[in-house]
């Protein structure tokens, strides 16, 4: 089996395999022996993939990042501190751990390694059970630090995404669709006279009102690329990469529908006897250089039109450069 410059035995895998619950590990060395020694040490435990040079192993973060790397310092072509610097310098892979094998001893190639951003070094020729132990170490601790950014992204209430997780993500969208020229689209939730709903039933009644709506309308959100999260109080974001502006209108349709479906009784509202959203989506062609701006106040406009408009339905608008055009509204069946 080929892979990079070296012949690998067969049972080693050369591409990414599928995701899976347990820990993953790339290997990424330019010598058979090696790449054989740690998989064969690993392969039990974790799911191994293998590089064999500093492109492929790119590729393949790229493809489907590991939760840990063991890098090869030296290698023919892109060296071992060039992927790490690479992986470091990128938002999506930065937060990969990466442990040098090197057979160098010195302090100063160390040093430029873990100010690189490398979590800890192993020796050639290694020890198997110092490789054991530092590869557990590390994916503990990773595994803790992927808790706390969960936690720090994530919305207490509702369990979706908060705000501060959904700006980052929507300009990190916003530029993947740039460049790709892809079609983005978000929509703007709001639940329909919320105030009167806490007055008449209460505060513990209406968190469990927001919470039920979130997972209604989580349910309506097939993608891993789509986002829903909460806004702010009982306002709600849905953010639709890839997505142009009529299947932007048909998912905040499935919404508006899914929350209706609850049939959550609310006496104080002018629209139904029960729990209803209103929703303002927007779609735009990302360009280069632009920010979002524009289409965050679109989607916010539309929503203010669905709630003056009476309500319980959807507003829509294509942004053309820095300026809407082509509004419409849906209202429910």
């Amino acid at each position: 089996m080929k892979s990079g410059f070296v012949d690998l035995p067969d049972d080693v895998e050369e591409n990414p395999l599928p995701p899976s619950r347990r820990s993953s590990i790339l290997i990424v060395d330019d010598q058979a022996t090696v790449l054989q020694s740690l998989y064969q040490l690993f392969k039990v435990s974790y799911e191994v993939y293998v590089a064999t040079n500093g492109a492929q192993a790119l590729s393949m973060v790229k493809m489907n990042p590991p939760d840990l790397i063991l890098l090869d310092m030296v290698m023919p072509g892109m060296s071992g501190m060039e992927v790490c610097t690479q992986l470091k310098g990128d938002p999506e892979t930065q937060n990969i751990p990466i442990i040098f094998l090197t057979a160098s001893s010195s302090v100063d190639d160390e040093a430029l390694g873990l100010d690189a951003g490398a979590a800890d070094f192993i020796s050639k020729p290694f020890n198997p059970r110092i490789v054991l132990v530092r590869v557990n170490t590390q994916l503990r601790l990773k595994t803790k630090s992927d808790l706390l950014r969960r936690i720090a992204r994530t919305d207490a209430l509702t369990g979706l995404s908060n705000r501060r997780h959904f700006n980052s993500t929507l300009l990190k969208e916003w530029r993947r669709c740039a460049r790709s020229a892809l079609p983005l689209s978000l929509v703007f939730i709001d639940v329909d006279f919320f105030k009167r709903f806490n007055d008449i039933y209460g505060h513990p009644m209406g968190d469990y009102c927001l919470s039920s709506v979130a997972t209604a309308m989580k349910s309506r959100i097939w993608r891993p690329a789509d986002l829903l999260a909460r806004y702010g109080g009982e306002e709600f974001v849905c953010l639709l990469p890839e997505t142009p502006l009529e299947g932007a209108i048909h998912k905040a349709q499935e919404l508006e529908a899914s929350v209706r479906s609850l049939a959550i009784p609310h006496e104080g509202s002018s629209v139904a006897p029960v729990v209803t959203i209103s929703l303002g989506a927007a779609a735009a062609q990302p360009a280069q250089g632009d920010e979002p701006g524009h289409l965050i106040d679109a989607a916010d406009r539309m929503l203010y039109e669905a709630k003056a408009g009476g309500r319980g339905q959807v507003r829509f608008v294509q942004v053309d450069g820095d300026a809407p055009a082509s509004a419409g509204s849906a209202s429910p069946d």
